[in-house]
């Protein structure tokens, strides 16, 4: 076995350990579902790479919803790298009903290549 292969092992047990631990986190003080009614939502595009590699899991993501219903800010806060970008992109399209102030809260998404 090269120490290429070993390398490579090692950062994909890293990943799938990171992943791991974010899904299973608590949330953060503060932090809530979104209990906003979405008015459009965007669903993220499977990314090409992700299906080759057949990557499964859950990335979530905080969000804050300005009071006229747009997305103000997207911060990941846990899951695959390779999925993170395709949900982030979706995300920021997405919005609500108008409210009378900003929300925030976590919003998870679940990549499963078989459906």
């Amino acid at each position: 076995m090269s120490i290429q292969a070993l390398n490579r092992g090692f950062a994909v047990g890293l990943l799938l350990l990171g992943g791991w631990a974010a899904s299973s986190a608590p949330l953060a003080w503060g932090q809530e579902e979104i209990n906003r009614k979405p008015k459009s939502k965007v669903s993220p595009v499977y990314p090409e790479l992700a299906r080759r590699m057949n990557i499964t899991g859950v990335v979530k993501v905080q969000i804050t919803v300005a009071a006229n219903g747009s997305i103000k800010n997207a911060k990941l806060v846990g899951g695959h790298p390779v999925l993170a970008n395709a949900v982030l992109d979706a995300i920021k399209k997405w919005r609500f009903e108008a409210g009378s102030e900003d929300t925030t809260g976590i919003v998870e998404f679940h990549f499963n290549p078989a459906q």
